[in-house]
């Protein structure tokens, strides 16, 4: 299995032309090993062929297997098809498995689509710490600014991982209440958060929003 699983890292890097990396691909999702099947299912969207979105949507709704599944949700975050926002809501919405789940969520994001916003919102009401952080950075992804008031409530988080993934997305939602947020967690006791926020804070009075 060992030569297999480098076959498909060689597989997904950025040298190798889809077209190429296509037949490997199709081999390898027939692959009775679960590392292998997961790596090729994923490279359907960082290396997509022509059926890679109904290919990683009936994966995500019908697969047994968990992982297989929240490989689906990643891929087609990646592939960047809007067409995939109902399977990635469903998924969300009707997943067992808080991997998906969060796989779905980093993927909603990576769409950048509005619609997915009502979704996030409902993943930051998560006991899943991870989902939450997710959906964060998520709803940063998609500039949902109207929702700022939502999020700052992480500033307080007593998990430095949450605070940093706020004072990220924060960087990407122009308005006066990101910005003060973003000054107050750069004075933050945990450094990875004060050097998220100042990183943002930079980054987001680039922004036209914030010129005037």
């Amino acid at each position: 299995m060992k030569d297999r699983v480098l076959a498909m890292v060689e597989l997904q890097k950025a040298s190798m032309p889809a077209q190429d990396a296509e037949p490997l691909i199709q081999r390898a999702l027939q692959d009775t090993a679960v590392q292998v099947r997961g790596m090729a299912v994923f490279s359907l969207g960082i290396k997509p062929i022509s059926d890679s979105l109904p290919r990683l949507v009936h994966i995500l709704e019908s697969d047994s297997d968990y992982n297989i599944r929240a490989m689906a949700a990643g891929a087609l975050g990646y592939l960047g098809d809007q067409r995939a926002l109902e399977a990635l809501r469903h998924a969300f919405l009707e997943e067992t498995s808080w991997l998906v789940q969060f796989s779905a969520a980093v993927s909603l994001g990576n769409l950048k689509h509005l619609e997915a916003t009502s979704i996030l919102l409902i993943a930051l009401e998560s006991h899943q710490p991870l989902l939450q952080e997710a959906a964060i950075m998520a709803l940063g992804e998609i500039g949902a600014v109207e929702h700022v008031e939502r999020l700052l409530a992480f500033a307080a988080s007593a998990d430095w991982m949450m605070r940093k993934r706020l004072a990220e997305a924060l960087g990407n939602l122009p308005c006066p209440q990101s910005q003060a947020a973003l000054q107050y967690l750069c004075d933050d006791p945990s450094q990875p958060v004060a050097e998220a926020a100042a990183l943002a804070l930079k980054q987001l009075t680039e922004l036209p929003e914030l010129e005037d």
